[in-house]
């Protein structure tokens, strides 16, 4: 949550109405929501270094639905568009799946009229969307299958913080959340490296949870056993253990399974069983997608942010007075997204006091560049590590999933480090009509 505003709540895993109603009073009471253009999607934004501002099309969409232009200009662009595609989820290819007679559901476009009560549901997909809903669907259904292709990791842990309520009781309300914060930040610095280092001896503890939770008879070495290392990909909580309580119940199950084909009432699997369902879930994960999806130039020539380098995990190579916000893969988004926020700020103050215009990230040809997230190997990274920008070898090129090393990064070295362009372009620099746009290894030519 945000560094300057209490969580009061006495729930540590909120619920997504919860965390809404925090971000929507926050907004107002920071005056932040008057300057919000609602129900606006930016579709590009076009860098100018005649004028050291981008041009940025969007459309507005009206009561009746239809798209309406809207053109704006911008000094800096800081996209803070998450890194999901909104519009749909990620759905493989199922071999005959027009032969289902059911309804096929995709949480992300989750209909608000399914009627799930006493039927049977399938949800396919073993990751943080199948582990939520499988408890939430199993109150009411006739019985739910998750079937996964391969286990994932899941841990049960306290919906509720008992050290951040107790703090919450004695002290006033900033310092109980600062001292949380610092608490639960240590807590999932140590957990993870921890996992790092000793894997096994982590995974051997993982596997144990689970079998005190599903109890003696449960074959958790089929149903919970990754192939993967923990935190090579993300854990999946289970608030109070409602994922475990449930399969518990006999109201749910686990198949560990690969699926062959659809039929008439359901899903063939490849070991010959047959899953009957009168509603599939295909939780089957995310499609990436960089600054919600907007396309950007600079100078006439096409970003490609497959073919830059991160700058501190903020900025792209060769793209002036640009960053964006990605968060944590091992720890709360919002402490990056915090971190980020207030290196801007001083960017832009050190712009001012500098007297610039224009920062730019410089162009680097770095042989050695590795994937932005490393070492993290969830279907929706790998998928989508093409199209995004890449790190080098060394600072301030590298991206750390770490939120010390962020820390001394972002708020505390010097902004003049050698590796930023600062500069105050001439409004005659490049004529409107026949200068070319500087050389840029980085860019394509749109």
């Amino acid at each position: 949550m945000y560094s300057f505003r209490p969580w009061t709540s006495p729930k540590a895993i909120a619920s997504g109405e919860a965390i809404r109603h925090y971000v929507t009073a926050t907004a107002r009471d920071e005056s932040v929501d008057r300057h919000v253009r609602f129900r606006h999607r930016i579709l590009r934004a076009s860098w100018s270094s005649q004028e050291a501002q981008w041009t940025i099309d969007a459309v507005s969409q009206l009561p009746g639905g239809q798209d309406e232009p809207v053109q704006l200009t911008a000094n800096f662009f800081l996209s803070c568009a998450g890194y999901y595609r909104y519009e749909a989820g990620y759905t493989p290819e199922f071999s005959d799946v027009d032969r289902y007679r059911g309804r096929i559901v995709h949480p992300q476009s989750w209909p608000e009229d399914l009627d799930y009560a006493g039927k049977s549901v399938v949800i396919i997909g073993s990751g943080a969307t199948a582990v939520t809903l499988l408890p939430a669907i199993a109150k009411t259904a006739g019985h739910v299958t998750m079937l996964q292709r391969s286990p994932t990791y899941v841990v049960s842990v306290p919906e509720q913080d008992a050290i951040a309520n107790r703090l919450g009781r004695l002290l006033p309300a900033m310092w109980a959340y600062r001292l949380s914060r610092v608490k639960n930040v240590a807590y999932m610095m140590y957990v993870y490296q921890l996992a790092r280092r000793y894997p096994n001896f982590v995974k051997a503890g993982i596997a144990k949870a689970a079998r005190a939770e599903l109890g003696v008879g449960f074959d958790v070495a089929t149903h919970f056993n990754p192939r993967y290392n923990p935190w090579e990909q993300r854990l999946c909580l289970a608030p109070d253990g409602d994922f475990f309580q449930a399969l518990r119940s006999g109201r749910a199950s686990v198949a560990t399974d690969e699926i062959d084909c659809f039929t008439e009432s359901g899903i063939q699997l490849k070991s010959g069983r047959q899953l009957e369902a009168d509603i599939v879930v295909t939780a089957t994960g995310l499609v990436l997608q960089a600054f919600g999806g907007a396309e950007l130039s600079v100078d006439g020539c096409r970003v490609d942010p497959g073919h830059t380098l991160a700058y501190k995990g903020v900025m792209m190579s060769g793209t002036p007075n640009f960053a964006s916000v990605f968060g944590y893969t091992n720890a709360s988004w919002t402490l990056r997204a915090d971190l980020i926020c207030a290196y801007v700020c001083r960017l832009l103050n050190f712009m001012d006091r500098k007297g610039a215009r224009e920062v730019r990230p410089k162009s680097l040809n770095e042989t050695a560049a590795a994937p932005f997230v490393e070492n993290f190997t969830p279907g929706y990274i790998l998928r989508a590590i093409p199209s995004w920008p890449k790190q080098g070898s060394k600072a301030p090129w590298r991206v750390y999933q770490n939120y010390i090393r962020d820390m001394i990064s972002l708020k505390w070295c010097s902004m003049d480090d050698g590796a930023l362009e600062f500069s105050n372009p001439s409004k005659n620099r490049l004529a409107p009509d026949t200068a070319e746009p500087p050389d840029h290894p980085l860019l394509k030519r749109s």
